[in-house]
Formats: structure tokens, sequence, C-alpha cells
């Protein structure tokens, strides 16, 4: 039985996912608790949106806000060969001309904090500041959760249906020994912040770039942002990132690679860091359930794919919008099973599987240009997927278009590309 102070819902997890899946069953009528260990705002990497996660963005109501605030519009994605080619750019607008195809590159402290503050906004409970230190079972079903506070004082919540949104500490999929780790995509990745970092003109200012460092070794991520903080990260495999080395500091480490990016290079002359080294290793993963009978896992708590194309908050906003659709029908029918909460799971992890491909595919060697070069309507499948609409089986004719490419394609710089050196472009 639930007690009338309790929530029908208690939601583990204060960040896009969690957010989102609470907001979204708040909307409907039901009661929902957020515990957030932190306080927000708070520092979280991931700050590069795809343009389908609007339809989730507008579902929760915060497109406005978006529109008017502070983030960086971003259009397009390229990518910079090891030699220091640029790609010509995949305009997400080009492909699909809609308003979705403008998105932004966002600071996560005030993107978070604007989602947490539409829940509360929608009726959600949100506690700051609080702990889950542990969910509740009964037999094998989820009915609550153990939380303690800053004072050290504990309380028990029961509910009808947890939902862990705890990221990449998730509480369910650690207690189930759920967590299925990637042993191909084992990388690891260090990152800071540039101020003053040489940024492209016009339509091409708020571009995501990926680009390679020598051999291939490795790749970095450039994404411009508010106030002229550019987020710059390198991606590798986690033993070579950080074995073998005359050095172990993280910065020692970053700046090497930098030399071994001749993109990256003419874009940091003059650039100031201004946020220590951070480091994540071994992060890709997955839970081997989506869904038990009272529990769901949206977010990081659910899987963690390679940050390659981006997709991270996407797949956070996807998983909690349909957790939270499930959730709805589920209490509506009386039914808080395994099966009922998790029905969504097989299409959105086709959806990441999809994803995960064209990752592999990325770091088998894939060149986009020559994929183009020889297979022309490829160009708007690849749109689709790095505007993130990868949960549609229309996408699964690349597959064998990936494994058909030609050895030397793989090593030679995009169809159309330009110096790297030719930063100032207009848009």
């Amino acid at each position: 039985m639930i007690r009338q102070a309790d929530p029908e819902v208690v939601v583990i997890g204060g960040g896009p996912s969690g957010s989102t899946a609470a907001t979204l069953v708040a909307a409907s009528g039901r009661s929902v608790m957020l515990f957030e260990r932190d306080h927000f705002p708070r520092y979280h990497v991931g700050e590069s949106l795809i343009p389908e996660t609007f339809w989730v963005l507008d579902r929760l109501g915060i497109l406005p806000k978006l529109r008017g605030g502070p983030f960086i519009e971003k259009h397009s994605v390229q990518f910079v060969s090891e030699q220091g080619k640029v790609s010509e750019p995949f305009y997400f607008a080009d492909y699909k001309a809609h308003e979705s195809s403008r998105t932004w590159q966002v600071t996560r402290r005030e993107f978070d904090q604007l989602l947490l503050d539409n829940a509360r906004s929608k009726g959600v409970t949100v506690e700051e500041g609080v702990r889950v230190l542990e969910v509740l079972f009964e037999s094998e079903r989820a009915v609550g959760v153990r939380v303690g506070d800053s004072a050290g004082g504990e309380r028990i919540v029961r509910c009808q249906v947890v939902v862990d949104a705890a990221g990449q500490s998730g509480l369910i999929q650690d207690r189930l020994g759920l967590r299925q780790w990637d042993q191909q995509l084992k990388k690891a990745a260090i990152w800071t912040y540039w101020k003053g970092a040489v940024r492209d003109t016009g339509r091409d200012a708020g571009a995501t770039l990926v680009m390679q460092t020598a051999g291939r070794k490795g790749w970095f991520w450039f994404i411009p942002l508010a106030d002229d903080l550019t987020s710059v990260g390198v991606v590798a495999d986690s033993e070579y990132l950080f074995k073998n080395r005359d050095s172990k500091d993280p910065g020692s480490i970053y700046a090497e690679e930098a030399s071994r990016c001749l993109g990256l290079q003419p874009r940091l002359v003059g650039a100031e860091r201004v946020e220590p080294f951070r480091i994540a290793k071994e992060y890709s993963y997955r839970s081997r359930q989506v869904a038990g009978d009272g529990w769901v896992l949206v977010g990081d708590a659910l899987g963690f794919l390679d940050p390659l194309y981006s997709s991270g908050i996407l797949l956070a906003l996807k998983s909690g919008g349909l957790a939270a659709d499930a959730i709805v029908a589920g209490l509506a029918a009386d039914d808080t099973s395994a099966q009922s909460l998790g029905a969504w799971g097989p299409a959105y992890l086709a959806g990441m599987d999809r994803m995960r491909k064209l990752v592999c595919a990325f770091y088998d060697g894939l060149n986009f240009g020559g994929i183009v070069r020889r297979h022309g309507d490829a160009k708007a499948l690849l749109t689709d997927i790095l505007i993130g609409d990868f949960f549609k089986q229309d996408i699964d004719v690349l597959w064998p278009l990936l494994h058909q490419e030609p050895s030397g394609d793989r090593q030679e710089a995009s169809a159309g590309t330009v110096s790297a050196g030719n930063v100032d472009r207009g848009g």
C-alpha cells in the first residue's frame, strides 16, 4: 500500500533524463518526487545537442527559453582528417527543412538547471542535496528508496515506480549486476576549456568539429560555447592514452596529443586554458535490462555510448520521455511490471545500436567523403544519424555500404575539403 504522503513515482537524479521523466509523468497528473544529490547549478560535461532533441524539448515546453537563452546555435558538424583537411559541413537543415534542424551548444550548468526548474514548475517535488542510499525491494519488486540528507538523517520513501536516472553511478544497475562494459569501445577522454580559441564564422560559428590525430590514434572534440568558451577534449583507447607515457600528468598527455592534431593546432594559437583538466576512463556500457517490476532505467543509468556524435543528451531525453510514457500508461492500467515499464526498450536499444555501428565504423577507419563519393544518397542517411534520427529502420541500408568502402578511401582526405588553416570561413 502507498501511504498518502508518499509519491506514486520516485526519480533518482536531476540530470536531463531524470528531469525529463519526472516532468512528463507529473504533467499527466501523477505525484512525483525527484532526489538530486548535488545542489544545482553544478558542472557536467557533454555540452553539444543534436537536432533530434527538439521533439522532447518541445514536449517539455522549454524551447522558448532555449531560443532566448545564452546558448550558441549549432547548424552542422564537420570532420577534420589527420592531415588537417576539413570536410564539407553536414548542414542539418539541408536534409530536413524544419526548425528542429537548428540546435544549440549548451553549458550544462545552465541547461540542466533549466530542465530541473521546469520539472518544479510542472509539479515535481524536487529535493536537492539528498542522496538515495538504497533502492528498496520486496521480493523482486522495487517499492521505494532510502534517502539520507546532509545532516545525517535518513527516511524511507515508498512509491509504485522507481526511475533510476542517477547517471553512471546507477544504483539499480550495480545492485543487480546488470552493467555490461563495451569491450570494443574501451575509450578514455581528457578535456578542458579554452578562451579565445579560433572559431569559424557565420553559419559555421557553432559547428561541432571532430578532429583526428596522427595515425588516427584518437580524436579531439571542439565545441564552441557562450562567452568565448570552447570545450576541447581528446578521446582514444584507454591503454594508449594512459600507458607507456613519459608523464602520467593529464595536462602533459593532452598537450602531446594536441601536438599530433593538425586540425586543432591553429585553433588554439593565442588561446588561454581556463579550466582544469578532467578525465573519464572506459565509459561505454549498457544494462542487461531496461526495466524490472516497479523500476526503470533512463539516461546514463541505462547505458552510455562513446561521445563521438554527441548523442548523450539525446539518449537521456529520449529514454526519459519513453520511460515517462510507459509509467503513465502502466499506472493507468495498474500494471507496473517489467514488461509494461520496459515495453519501449527494444526499439530504443535498436536505435542506440545504430549509433554504435557508426561509432565503430569511424574507429575502423571510415572516411565520410569516400562514402559520399561512391554512394551519393548516403550523405542524407549519414546526416540523419548525425541529426539523431537513428530510431528508424531506414538507416539500416547504410551498413553494407560502410563495409564496401575500399581501404584506400579510408585513408585519404574527404572530398571537397579545405585546409585546416583556413578557419575563418564565412557561412
